[in-house]
């Protein structure tokens, strides 16, 4: 075999084996008397009859830049849950991520469901509640009575007295 075969220029050219097939039959391809494929001249026949807006564009991995915040996250959850986490910058993994997206989602219905059970409550409205409550026990002692504290300094003055009274003796 003098050039390449279907298969060989396929993978030469970045194309599936019936796209090549498809090429041959409309005669886009330079074929050398074996039937082979001649790489170079069918490079170049291809690049003349073929439109370009109607060929794909190269289908790398086209990734987006990944937040430092959302790592972050992804590895916090990870280490809560126990996980291997990987180092801030140190890259995550799509395993990693999903994994760390899986626990969230099920800390999230559990929260959910705590709230429909009735087993939580709001935190503003807690905060608010316990303020409310530190402020009116604030509010009995600031405003107790002067008998009362009058009260008590007669009975300490008395106590403080008999005693001083009893070491005499």
């Amino acid at each position: 075999m003098q050039g390449m075969s279907e298969r060989q220029y396929a993978a030469h050219a970045g194309l599936s084996r019936g796209a090549i097939q498809k090429a041959k039959a409309a005669g886009r391809l330079v074929l050398l008397p074996d039937g082979s494929i001649d790489a170079a001249a069918s490079d170049a026949r291809r690049a003349e009859t073929t439109d370009p807006s109607k060929t794909r564009k190269p289908s790398g991995p086209k990734l987006k830049p990944v937040p430092e915040a959302a790592v972050a996250a992804v590895g916090e959850t990870l280490r809560e849950q126990g996980l291997a986490a990987p180092a801030v910058g140190g890259g995550t993994t799509f395993l990693q991520a999903k994994t760390a997206n899986e626990v969230m989602k099920a800390q999230e219905r559990r929260i959910r469901l705590q709230k429909l059970k009735g087993e939580l409550v709001d935190r503003a409205r807690a905060e608010t509640l316990m303020f409310r409550l530190a402020r009116e026990e604030r509010d009995a002692w600031i405003t107790w009575p002067a008998r009362v504290a009058a009260l008590m300094a007669a009975e300490l003055t008395a106590a403080l007295g008999a005693g001083r009274k009893w070491r005499r003796r």
